[in-house]
């Protein structure tokens, strides 16, 4: 069993020849820090015992590319699309936007998002969220006095 101390010099060791695999592979930099947490978690709970600093480097990658494999192949990824193709983010105050945007309560993020990055009318969120068409109207609103304030707060 790794001590608190082995754990932590074998992290500082490999965690960027992890990252670097894993996002090599899988083009995501949140996926790529999953596969990390779960290479160590692995690590920790295997307690394998190597034979050399070669030993380890190599079934440290090849968890790796099994770790990247399996969620390649996995048939949540392949219906999941990356948040950035959702959000395009072309600078760093929309990516502020967007994160105040995340930390609205859900009923306000669903007509905001609709609204304003797929482009749709009250009327056609209404159809989609089966809401009456003033209760759009007000959800909008109230939305965009939260984002106003929110907004505010952080200048």
């Amino acid at each position: 069993m790794y001590t608190k101390l082995d754990i932590n010099e074998i992290v500082t060791k490999h965690e960027n020849r992890i990252y670097r695999t894993a996002i090599a592979i899988t083009g995501n930099k949140s996926d790529a820090e999953d596969i990390m947490q779960d290479v160590f978690l692995t690590l920790i709970q295997k307690s394998p015992s190597f034979e050399s600093d070669e030993h380890e480097t190599a079934w440290i990658i090849r968890v790796t590319v099994n770790r990247c494999k399996s969620l390649l192949r996995s048939s949540w990824y392949k219906k999941s699309e990356p948040l950035q193709d959702i959000y395009p983010v072309y600078d760093s105050s929309q990516s502020d936007l967007i994160h105040t945007v995340n930390t609205l309560p859900k009923k306000y993020k669903i007509v905001i998002y609709l609204h304003y990055y797929e482009g749709y009318s009250t009327k056609e969120i209404a159809a989609i969220t089966k809401q009456k068409e003033s209760t759009v109207r007000s959800q909008l609103a109230r939305a965009r006095k939260l984002l106003k304030a929110y907004l505010e707060e952080d200048n």
